[in-house]
């Protein structure tokens, strides 16, 4: 198991989660500083962080796995576990440098539900056929 401390925000009070995750199961055991704690599994990581922040909509994760424009590709999912995500920009095809570590700390742009990063998704497929 791998511990990463994200920054979050409960009632606009700023708090760090810990995260204990293991690649090979794809699971993450979730610990805030309340004390309050909680197992999410899934295909990868960047899933098992969707189902905690589907779970907990009132919690602001600050990270990049949070961003409403990033999502691993098939082949970042299974080489990294879905940790590594490319961030999307409309009308710009991903490159190398587009990945992003999901844990890495971003403030903007952040989602309380995922199906916004799934249609932010499908809205920047769109938008690479029209150039």
């Amino acid at each position: 198991m791998t511990i990463k401390k994200i920054s979050i925000l409960i009632d606009s009070k700023q708090e760090t989660a810990t995260l204990d995750y293991d690649e090979r199961k794809s699971c993450i055991d979730l610990t805030l500083e309340s004390g309050w704690t909680k197992n999410f599994t899934g295909q990868d990581i960047y899933e098992c962080l969707g189902k905690i922040i589907k779970e907990l909509p009132d919690i602001k994760f600050l990270c990049k796995g949070a961003k409403v424009n990033v999502r691993p590709s098939s082949m970042s999912s299974q080489m990294t576990s879905g940790i590594m995500a490319y961030e999307h920009k409309l009308g710009v095809r991903a490159t190398r440098k587009d990945l992003v570590n999901i844990f890495d700390y971003d403030d903007k742009d952040i989602i309380n539900d995922p199906q916004m990063q799934t249609n932010y998704f499908f809205r920047w497929l769109e938008s690479l056929k029209k150039k």
